[in-house]
């Protein structure tokens, strides 16, 4: 399921020795990838720039205890970042974000089942070395 990104387009940040670059393509990305390869320190860095940056609501683990459906249905014109999206989001929640047309989602975790992903939603994260930074993007899963 292929749609226009309706909050960014792309996504930049600078943490230390790394930098985050991120172009979006689709209204809902799903990261992907195994353990190790930066999705949780690439929320990390998300989630510094929430405070500065209001299209943006970061959830994960330490949320768990709050009521992750209506969080996301109350939000509206957002960047909404989740990472253990796994453990998170319970199957009414991925079919209500798989439907939402009024935020952008990058989904982070291992079981994109019930949010209606085609190929053009998968990514996985890539990294490469510039100078004395590591870069990190997403490119096509795949």
């Amino acid at each position: 399921m292929k749609s226009k990104p309706i909050v960014m387009e792309h996504f930049s940040t600078e943490h230390t020795s790394f930098v985050l670059d991120f172009e979006f393509t689709n209204n809902i990305t799903l990261l992907m990838g195994d353990s190790g390869t930066g999705k949780t320190v690439s929320f990390s860095f998300i989630k510094e720039c929430m405070a500065l940056n209001s299209d943006i609501v970061c959830l994960n683990y330490l949320d768990y205890q709050k009521n992750i459906g209506d969080i996301i249905r109350n939000a509206e014109k957002k960047l909404v970042v989740i990472d253990n999206a796994d453990v998170l989001l319970d199957d009414d929640t991925r079919k209500y974000i798989a439907l939402d047309g009024k935020n952008q989602y990058l989904i982070i975790g291992r079981n994109p089942a019930n949010i209606f992903a085609t190929k053009e939603n998968l990514f996985e994260l890539v990294s490469e070395k510039e100078g004395e930074q590591i870069v990190l993007r997403i490119k096509e899963y795949l």
